[in-house]
């Protein structure tokens, strides 16, 4: 065995790996992701809000809960950590993967490779970690239900909808465990991934949201965002952020020079042919910007630099957390977070934003943080907005995408082995799965309530996004 902990020598059949699946099935059947939706040990809403916050920004946590109390579908996708609690008190198979740790179906997006093809990819790794490959599908399809009933759909869509992902996710573990590694391995996620999923009639949607990605741009973003500021002592015309409050706010200098070491520090997590490309551009302004839900109240900025002519560059540092599942989890290797979430997202992610790195940046205390492109051609389809039709193709290909990215970290010969039950047509995983979709889904429906209860009799407060 070498440093790396990887053995050469030894191989591993297609039938071992079976076993090994089949092994785990056996321990912990399929059938048992049917099972309570709360541990007995979990926090109560306001315990969990309360812990969550810690460390944020005070003046933008109201911001957050105005965001959470917004509907169950937006208080799902800031209670990551609620639901950990939940999940590690649930049946688990062994089987581990380089998890997403949210994987909502809000989590799945659209972005440019560098050579500017449209991908779809899971978009969000915040909470990755090496985990039960079952939390992120258990995830996906509670959201599922969660937006179909937020869209307007009646249960039976909502429900189809939670059970295509599940079998989606079955039937293409199947797929890839037949396919040669360095196939399976290399698989992209464009336009052909709706197809293979049969998810066709999201033809339209895709197509749509590729055309507004291929505009989102740095380009863009300086247009939209920025104003020229002209350099005499350089002759440079430069450009700055111009203040949007809340979402964009200037920054004082000691952070906008604490940002741009950590920009300087941040290169030597890239390649070193990436460096000198970024070695070519200097920044010309720095601003706080205020992100999505999980993430508002936390650190983040996006900084402006300026290259060829009058070429633009933004980039965003994002202060990287703990994963909010790490409490229930073993310990990772990785010393720092940032790196941790890079990492995830490499092992993940069929491409990576080629400027994707992390940093420490020295503010009140050293904070890590990633580093990446704010905009590379990335968009979305939103899955509350779906007809109740299209929910299932979405459903259908979501759980697709995330065996496709379990796949890279997880042999897909064991993990077929545990769900192959007595053959193609054994449904029981997906039966199993969609009963507690359903149940989740109630159980968040149950904890916005709480939430907003504590909003309107003044035990916490709430602003308006």
């Amino acid at each position: 065995m070498s440093d790396s902990g990887i053995d050469l020598r030894s191989f591993v059949s297609a039938e071992q790996a079976r076993d090994r699946g089949r092994a785990a099935a056996a321990r912990v059947p399929v059938t048992e992701r049917d099972r309570p939706a709360e541990s007995p040990d979990r926090p109560s809403v306001l315990e969990f809000i309360e812990a969550s916050n810690r460390g944020r920004l005070e003046q933008l946590v109201p911001l957050r809960i105005g965001r959470m109390a917004a509907s169950p579908f937006t208080f799902f996708r800031g209670a990551a950590g609620l639901m950990a609690a939940d999940l590690a008190a649930g049946p688990d198979s062994g089987l581990t993967a380089q998890i997403c740790g949210d994987a909502h179906a809000a989590n799945f997006g659209l972005y440019g490779t560098q050579r500017g093809e449209i991908v779809m990819d899971i978009n969000d790794f915040d909470e990755t970690i090496r985990g039960p490959w079952e939390w992120d599908l258990d995830r996906l399809t509670a959201s599922l239900v969660l937006a179909g009933r937020e869209s307007g759909a009646d249960e039976h869509d909502c429900v189809r909808a939670a059970r295509d992902a599940a079998r989606s996710y079955r039937r293409t573990v199947a797929e890839l465990a037949q396919l040669p590694f360095m196939q399976s391995w290399t698989a992209m996620h464009d336009e052909s991934i709706l197809t293979e999923a049969k998810a066709e009639d999201l033809l339209d949607d895709f197509k749509k949201a590729a055309k507004k990605a291929r505009k989102n741009t740095s380009a863009k973003v300086a247009a939209k965002w920025t104003e020229h500021l002209d350099d005499h002592e350089t002759g440079i015309r430069k450009r700055r952020f111009v203040s949007d409050p809340p979402i964009l706010t200037e920054v004082g200098d000691q952070v906008r020079e604490a940002v741009i070491d950590g920009l300087q520090r941040y290169a030597g997590t890239i390649r070193e042919s990436r460096r000198d490309l970024l070695a070519r551009f200097a920044i010309s302004d720095v601003a706080f910007r205020i992100v999505g839900t999980g993430s508002v109240g936390l650190h983040s900025y996006v900084a402006l630099l300026h290259g060829n002519g009058d070429e633009a560059l933004v980039l965003q540092l994002k202060q990287a957390n703990p994963s909010a599942l790490s409490p229930f989890l073993p310990a990772t290797s990785h010393r720092h977070e940032g790196e941790r979430i890079v990492a995830g997202a490499r092992s993940v992610q069929s491409e990576t934003d080629i400027l994707l790195g992390w940093t420490t940046v020295e503010l009140d205390t050293p904070l890590p943080f990633i580093v990446r492109q704010f905009r590379n051609l990335k968009g979305s389809i939103d899955p509350a907005e779906l007809s109740a039709g299209d929910l299932d193709d979405y459903g259908r290909l979501a759980g697709a995408l995330l065996a496709r990215a379990h796949a890279r970290s997880l042999d897909p010969r064991v993990l077929a082995g545990y769900l192959a039950g007595e053959g193609a047509d054994d449904d029981r995983f997906e039966d199993a799965m969609t009963r507690y979709a359903v149940r989740y889904a109630d159980r968040t429906e149950a904890d916005h309530a709480e939430l907003v209860a504590a909003v309107d009799a003044g035990k916490i407060a709430a602003e308006p996004s």
